[in-house]
């Protein structure tokens, strides 16, 4: 009987094609280039594995190649006879994901891993801040995902992939000393998955270490393929180290080769909210930005997210049509608050239109009810930065330097040494 590295039974004769799909997987769950290469050699060696279809799938998602990805889990699906109770379950929740439908995606995740808390590519949509969980849009996320995680240790050990989300977890809990022991933990099993250096640089950027930070990073990222899906997020931490460490073209030169539009392969959410809030952040800095360079991501955004509805996404929109003078593509935003989410991008949306007209009263009015909850939008601390530094500037346009100190001190207190906004 062959298994994957998990231990759990595959439905294939094929070692090739075992090991292929483990490959592929591990290539997944650390942000790796190749995952598709394996896969379908995984699917060449026994077309009939529909573990390694749902696989292929679940990888064109992640880089949104919809219309594969659906060809893919349309082709694990006709495959299901026969299968495991496990491959079913596996099989089905997966599709529940590609098919766009989240809230039976984690329902049937959740019944899944109680049976089998072993399924790490049934767990792996769930953890991140990008996952079922972090975009969820409830109150308290970032708490159910440590509890999802913490109930789930028990089965993993020291297994590099879950550490890493584990890690990522009580990094956002505030967790840092338990975080890095767990990191640790992680990049000691695979040094070069994307998400454990990735996570051990969220610990560095909490904990205000940027010169620290700032040389792990840049060292680790010397090799990593630019097709990673990681490589264009870890890319904006680099810039901003830069950028905070006083090295404002180098901070340009990693944006113009790996993050911004056309020059970054990657998610387009990545490209869209790295590139928006790098331009924000330098801007808050005093660097001045040219204006084609908003009206470029704006186009992207408009492209590719033209209708509302993913909160995180929509934020960064927002600030982007805010910064070109779009209002009516603004506007369209702050009128179609949808998704679980949507009443807090409304309130980000008017809040970036008042920032862009110098309104700064304003901002802060709509601003403040959000302070307390912007874990709604998803990311992480350190994305969701763009709204306290944007608050912080506000503060200190309305003549409320100390307000604007006091609130820095006491919210994110690690990162007042970074001056993240010029003249505070």
């Amino acid at each position: 009987m062959l298994t994957d590295r998990y231990d759990n039974h595959l439905t294939t004769q094929s070692s090739s094609a075992r090991d292929a799909y483990i490959s592929g997987t591990d290539a997944i769950l650390s942000a790796s280039a190749g995952a598709e290469e394996c896969l379908n050699q995984a699917i060449f060696a026994d077309d009939g594995f529909a573990l390694a279809h749902t696989a292929l799938a679940r990888s064109y998602q992640i880089s949104a190649r919809g219309a594969d990805a659906a060809k893919s889990i349309a082709r694990a699906r006709e495959l299901v006879a026969g299968l495991s109770d496990r491959e079913k379950g596996h099989v089905a929740m997966m599709g529940h994901l590609i098919d766009g439908d989240g809230p039976s995606a984690y329902a049937a995740a959740r019944r899944h891993l109680r049976e089998f808390p072993r399924d790490a590519v049934v767990a792996q949509p769930l953890t991140g801040v990008f996952g079922l969980i972090g975009f969820s849009g409830i109150a308290g996320r970032e708490a159910e995902q440590l509890d999802f995680l913490a109930r789930l240790a028990q089965h993993y050990g020291d297994d590099w992939w879950f550490s890493s989300v584990y890690a990522f977890a009580q990094i956002e809990a505030g967790q840092m000393d338990r975080a890095l022991k767990t990191i640790e933990i992680s990049l000691k099993g695979n040094p070069r998955s994307a998400h454990g250096a990735h996570i051990r640089a969220h610990i560095h950027y909490e904990r205000g270490e940027t010169e620290t930070g700032f040389r792990y990073l840049k060292k680790w990222r010397t090799g990593y393929d630019k097709r990673g899906a990681l490589h264009c997020h870890i890319s904006w931490h680099v810039a901003l180290w830069a950028l905070e460490s006083g090295d404002v073209a180098g901070a340009w030169r990693v944006i113009d080769d790996a993050v911004r539009p056309g020059a970054a392969w990657g998610p387009p959410l990545n490209v869209l909210t790295d590139t928006a809030s790098f331009m924000h952040r330098a801007a808050l800095l005093g660097e001045t930005i040219q204006p084609a360079r908003w009206t470029e991501i704006a186009e992207f955004a408009q492209r590719i997210f033209p209708n509302p509805g993913l909160a995180f996404a929509d934020l960064h929109a927002a600030l982007a049509h805010a910064m070109t003078g779009d209002a009516d593509a603004l506007e369209k935003i702050i009128a179609n608050p949808t998704g679980p989410a949507g009443d807090v991008v409304t309130q980000a949306a008017q809040a970036f239109g008042a920032f862009a007209r110098q309104e700064w009263a304003q901002v802060i009015e709509f601003l403040t009810p959000i302070m307390a909850e912007h874990e709604r939008f998803g990311g992480s601390r350190a994305q969701r930065d763009l709204i306290e530094f944007t608050m912080a500037a506000a503060l200190l346009k309305a003549g409320r330097a100390d307000d604007a100190h006091l609130m820095l001190k006491t919210r994110r207190p690690n990162k007042v040494t970074a001056n993240p906004v010029a003249g505070l």
